[in-house]
């Protein structure tokens, strides 16, 4: 399968989804009121898609694994962000097992993906990357 866009990644699609359900909770809890927390889990959340975009749409697959590398660390301090968010009585225990396992499921994406673009033999078509 060759991916043309980065809107056509299974994990940017899940880091989008992510920021979908961050930015719920914070419209439906009383997270929109801790103006600090609730500005830096938008940012850090958001900056794991947009960080996958951007990457994507750089030179090749070593400067894409290279801004896959600084997603996952956003997509960790997210996670962080979420446990705050839980500890502060802003999540059901429900809701924060599912957010910090969408975490952890789409950092296991992100580094499969960087494991697959370590091994491809295919280092610099822009724009395209083939997923066996």
């Amino acid at each position: 399968m060759t991916i043309r866009k980065f809107e056509d990644l299974d994990l940017w699609k899940n880091a989008r989804e992510l920021c979908k359900k961050i930015r719920e909770i914070i419209n439906t809890t009383v997270l929109q009121k801790d103006y600090a927390l609730k500005d830096q889990i938008l940012r850090s959340s958001g900056s794991v898609m947009d960080t996958i975009a951007e990457g994507f749409e750089r030179d090749g697959n070593k400067e894409f694994t290279q801004f896959l590398y600084i997603s996952k660390g956003s997509l960790g301090e997210t996670r962080s962000q979420i446990h705050r968010c839980f500890d502060s009585g802003y999540l059901s225990e429900l809701k924060y097992n599912e957010l910090i396992t969408d975490c952890l499921n789409l950092s296991g994406q992100i580094s499969n993906l960087i494991t697959y673009l370590h091994k491809s033999e295919i280092q610099g078509l822009k724009k395209e990357i083939y997923l066996v």
